[in-house]
């Protein structure tokens, strides 16, 4: 499951990469065809590594990258 997990957090780097580095939880969803489950696992794995910032937005939050 680690290996699943790590390729979907790959995905969404490389989709926020090309989105300019910020989406929305529902904008990657959308457009990665994720489960809630996996998108959040996915994120928490990025945040745990210090590759994104999530940032409460109205009802919900704004995911972007962290550039070293």
């Amino acid at each position: 499951m680690v290996d699943i997990i790590g390729n979907v957090a790959g995905q969404i780097w490389r989709y926020l990469d090309s989105v300019g580095g910020e989406s929305t939880p529902i904008q990657i969803k959308a457009q990665l065809g994720l489960s809630n489950t996996m998108l959040y696992l996915a994120l928490g794995w990025l945040s745990r590594e210090n590759k994104v910032a999530i940032i409460p937005h109205e009802y919900t939050y704004k995911i972007s990258l962290i550039r070293d």
